[in-house]
């Protein structure tokens, strides 16, 4: 019985341990590219601890490309610098 409970605080801990670091999250963003921080704040809203961050950039950045608001070189390198600060929210 006391194992079951030991296990049932635990799943109810580790979550908020494993909390993900926004104000680390956003300070690494203020230092990205205008385009950067485009796609960081476009996609930072979509993230969950499961999400894929390449698809979830890619989901973004996929419109502004074909829109013509950012080339294709452009997309790729906002979203890789993008994708370091959003690690930080996983």
């Amino acid at each position: 019985m006391k194992n079951w409970i030991f296990t049932a605080a635990l799943l109810v801990v580790l979550p908020v341990a494993a909390h993900a670091d926004q104000a680390a999250a956003n300070a690494c963003a203020a230092n990205l590219s205008p385009n950067g921080q485009m796609l960081y704040n476009k996609t930072a809203p979509t993230m969950r601890p499961t999400s894929d961050i390449k698809d979830a950039l890619t989901a973004q950045a996929r419109p502004l490309v074909m829109n013509g608001t950012l080339s294709r070189d452009a997309a790729r390198t906002a979203a890789e610098a993008a994708g370091e600060c959003l690690k930080l929210l996983k």
